[in-house]
């Protein structure tokens, strides 16, 4: 997934400079007309063969409104990182991260307001009150193994200490990917603060490859067996599994009296300020919430819909109900994620030496 970026990052990136030059002339620009929309993505929805939920659902959103979609992916946190950068020249119109990604974007400023029609369906949990962003996909924290180099999943964080993966584990970058992000997040929940967390993945990190910059690129190392562990999210990695079928999805538990826990990840979609195209930006999430699309959130995006009011009932949604059979749980506080996570990604980088 992450690959498949480089190409229409660049495209996306000559296309915009161009714009901004005929606008710095001091003629009118036609940007805010133009039949485009550029979209800033944490990596999961969209396939590399094609038939991923993004694939379909922006095709069909070009179909209905002859609306063109550019779209950029990469980590949560380099996407708003991006963002931030860009804010004197702003050229994405949409931006979807997992939190706490989302509620980092609009505490630096780069979201507007917009409450998408069909988001009053959605948890007052999974969107901000103001309207700055809003779930359009609900997911989940996990684990995922190789199932042919290790039949049975590790139960526990300490089975994961085991020398037998050694150079076989690894987990995207807290502090830029969502996912290596939520690693701190469910260790810090499951070992009860931030001092005893961190000294586990300290231990940990004798097993660990090393950092990655997006968790969708270690589920094809799972799945060659170069890698026989690493992390990801219920969506992305159950979604591989069409094409990846040599993984399978786990949830570690504190210790072995514990349940195995895990806490939902959303993708969460805002409105960048000052977006160059913000009225097509209003019109895709609006159509992201319809009850047509969030039914294909399960049956062709392997996700769970955001809207309360529409049940899924196809085999991937009974499929995923399977999954999370079992599984404990747990709410961060993310607005007091968001402030914290400075000092969680520092204390992080000290015990590791990363």
């Amino acid at each position: 997934m992450p690959a498949n970026s480089l190409k229409p990052l660049a495209a996306v990136a000559g296309a915009l400079v161009l714009a901004g030059s005929l606008t710095a002339c001091g003629g009118s620009s036609p940007a805010s007309d133009a039949k485009e929309i550029t979209v800033y993505s944490a990596d999961g929805l969209k396939a590399d063969d094609g038939s991923g939920f993004y694939d379909k659902v922006f095709n069909d959103f070009t179909a209905k409104t002859g609306i063109k979609v550019k779209y950029v992916e990469g980590g949560s946190g380099e996407m708003v990182q991006r963002l931030a950068r860009e804010k004197s020249n702003t050229q994405a119109d949409v931006v979807v991260t997992l939190p706490p990604f989302i509620q980092q974007a609009d505490s630096k400023g780069l979201l507007d307001m917009y409450k998408p029609a069909g988001s009053d369906k959605v948890a007052a949990t999974d969107k901000d009150a103001a309207g700055k962003w809003t779930s359009v996909v609900n997911n989940y924290f996990c684990f995922i193994h190789n199932t042919k180099e290790l039949k049975q999943a590790p139960k526990t964080w300490d089975d994961l200490l085991d020398a037998k993966y050694k150079g076989k584990l690894q987990y995207s970058t807290p502090g830029v990917a969502g996912d290596g992000t939520a690693v701190v997040i469910k260790a810090i929940h499951d070992f009860g603060g931030l001092e005893p967390a961190m000294a586990y993945l300290k231990k940990l990190q004798s097993n660990n490859v090393g950092p990655s910059k997006s968790t969708g690129a270690l589920a094809p190392k799972v799945d060659k067996g170069e890698l026989v562990v690493a992390n990801g999210d219920v969506q992305m990695n159950y979604a591989n599994m069409k094409s990846m079928p040599n993984q399978s999805i786990f949830f570690p538990a504190a210790n072995s009296t514990g349940k195995p826990t895990s806490f939902a990840l959303p993708y969460a979609a805002g409105l960048v300020k000052d977006a160059p195209h913000s009225e097509n930006g209003k019109k895709l999430l609006d159509f992201l919430l319809t009850p047509e699309v969030q039914q294909e959130v399960s049956s062709v995006g392997g996700g769970f819909p955001s809207r309360g009011d529409v049940t899924a009932t196809d085999p991937n949604a009974a499929k995923l109900k399977e999954i999370m059979a079992g599984v404990e749980i747990f709410a961060p506080d993310w607005t007091k994620v968001n402030s914290d996570l400075a000092s969680y990604v520092d204390a992080w980088k000290a015990a590791t030496g990363s």
